[in-house]
């Protein structure tokens, strides 16, 4: 008998959103595309909003946030069908260990992903007339913004483990919605991706971290995607 393709993923997994038939150079094009698109905009609707809300943060943050959650709904929608639309190692990294994406390829998932993220930072630099990248100094620390990391991380790798399972056909709106909401509802304004973190650590703008920052939040991320992952396993129907 013929062994699966795995690129498939079970039925109801995030992979099976595409076809995921595309050659590997393809897909991995195809994520530091969007990687680079989706970094543009947090890191660009971030310093346009922080000049024009006139230092009124919260307005700031709300400029931040709509750009972001609308180019999620977008990138998802285009580029699912080609590489699976991950844009995020902790996303990769659980669908390798579930099965659903194969392990030989995360590395180079990964690092598409981060090499597009940090260019998707340099790209906003360079459209707003600064330096190509910098070294962030925006504190981002302690434990309150590790849970904050860790609840927004658990709670967009579940909508993408469940909602392909129960809603794939709405994937890209949930994805974009519950990044949205976790803007605000999290302490950290939801990061929630390693490599979006890192590339965030190379500005000073508005979206940036402290690069010395960078590794707690991203093991923060990792913890809630795998127990994200528990939790999935947990509402998985019985056979």
């Amino acid at each position: 008998a013929a062994r699966p393709d795995r690129r498939q993923g079970p039925p109801g997994s995030p992979v099976a959103l595409g076809s995921m038939t595309a050659p590997l150079p393809q897909r991995v094009f195809a994520e530091a595309l969007g990687s680079t698109l989706l970094v543009a905009t947090v890191v660009g609707s971030g310093i346009m909003a922080e000049r024009l809300a006139g230092g009124n943060a919260a307005l700031a943050l709300l400029g931040n946030t709509l750009p972001t959650g609308a180019i999620l709904v977008v990138l998802v929608t285009l580029f699912a069908p080609t590489s699976g639309a991950h844009f995020n190692p902790a996303v990769t990294a659980v669908l390798a260990a579930r099965g659903a994406f194969p392990a030989s390829e995360v590395a180079a998932y990964v690092a598409a992903q981060c090499v597009g993220a940090i260019s998707g930072t340099l790209v906003a630099h360079l459209m707003f007339g600064l330096a190509p990248l910098a070294v962030g100094d925006h504190a981002r620390s302690g434990p309150g913004l590790w849970l904050g990391e860790t609840v927004a991380t658990f709670a967009l790798v579940l909508v993408v483990l469940e909602g392909s399972r129960v809603a794939a056909h709405a994937i890209p709106w949930l994805v974009g919605l519950v990044i949205t909401a976790a803007y605000w509802f999290t302490s950290s304004t939801s990061f929630a991706n390693p490599a979006v973190t890192l590339a965030r650590g190379l500005t000073t703008t508005f979206a940036g971290i402290a690069l010395a920052d960078v590794p707690a939040f991203v093991a923060a991320q990792l913890a809630g995607a795998a127990l994200a992952s528990l939790a999935a396993t947990a509402l998985a129907p019985r056979r």
